[in-house]
């Protein structure tokens, strides 16, 4: 149990630590107390155990946040009044975020720290957060500090009463994108409010991964982005093809794009694009959902 004094580390049997072997390393002290945890047979359920049962589990997919992550659980704990459990995501045992989630969760016991499985990015990060997650409502924010953690009570009430997805909306009366270059700005508000318009979405702000949702839904619709934050856009379109109700409060958030490169940003697109389509159609099951949208019968259908 000498690894649990570092503060609650999650490492599940679908999550294990992955090492390159193009790029071998030798574990600092932060991944040698990630290994000596996982040699020893914990596993997932029995490092995350927090004290009762949260009403919301809050993602954050961390790569490369560093010491920035310590504001924004500092804010997040100020923020949610409700019980909580934060999950902190890192991209790998290497990677300097997970050092400082571990010191914190040391001294926080609502804090847990998970390496992501096949290290792909932000979508992967997220779906390696939700398979861990204990509470029925599940939150992603950002560790930037671009969403206002404020609002996560009042979305995860709007999914205990029965909404699937609740957006934080930048784009309805009231809310605000602050900090965005203009023609971004423009092109992802009309996105947006074009599906709002076309498919009476249930949200102006689809591509904001702001959002609260069901873990029962996210998990049975499953999440088949690959890398970006669509993420945020495959839940609610998932949503619509379901039927199934989507709720959204005005938020203010601040942009944090300008910080990525214009390729990385351009490499999200098309997976923006596939959910934007796949928000128009008619109802459908969920065995529906998940032949068309899941990456395996994708990729069956493509060798056949």
């Amino acid at each position: 149990m000498h690894a649990l004094s570092y503060g609650k580390l999650l490492i599940s049997q679908r999550d294990k630590i992955i090492t390159s072997p193009e790029a071998p390393m030798v574990p600092d002290a932060c991944e040698a107390r990630y290994l000596a945890a996982k040699d020893a047979g914990f596993s997932g359920a029995e490092l995350h155990e927090p004290a009762g049962d949260p009403r919301v589990s809050v993602i954050i997919p961390a790569c490369g946040a560093g010491e920035t992550i310590v504001d924004v659980l500092h804010r997040l704990f100020e923020s949610v009044t409700l019980s909580c459990e934060a999950i902190v995501v890192a991209d790998s045992p290497h990677d300097p975020t997970l050092r400082v989630a571990m010191d914190y969760a040391g001294r926080e016991p609502r804090v847990y720290c998970l390496v992501s499985q096949q290290h792909a990015g932000a979508a992967d990060a997220i779906r390696s957060g939700i398979k861990a997650a204990k509470a029925d409502v599940i939150v992603v924010t950002m560790p930037d500090g671009r969403d206002d953690l404020r609002q996560i009570d009042d979305l995860v009430r709007l999914v205990e009463r029965g909404c699937a997805v609740a957006a934080a909306s930048r784009y309805m009366d009231g809310g605000q994108l602050a900090g965005a270059p203009r023609m971004r700005a423009i092109v992802s508000r009309g996105a947006c409010r074009s599906l709002q318009i076309f498919t009476r979405l249930g949200t102006c702000d689809a591509t904001n991964s702001f959002k609260a949702c069901s873990a029962a839904f996210a998990r049975r619709a499953g999440i088949d982005s690959r890398y970006g934050f669509d993420i945020g856009i495959e839940l609610a379109a998932k949503a619509r093809r379901l039927r199934l109700p989507i709720a959204e409060i005005p938020t203010i958030g601040v942009d944090h794009l300008s910080e990525l490169s214009s390729l990385k940003i351009a490499r999200w697109i098309p997976g923006y694009l596939r959910w934007y389509w796949f928000c128009f159609g008619p109802r459908l099951t969920l065995a529906e959902v998940r032949a068309k949208t899941s990456h395996k019968a994708r990729q069956a259908a493509v060798a056949h």
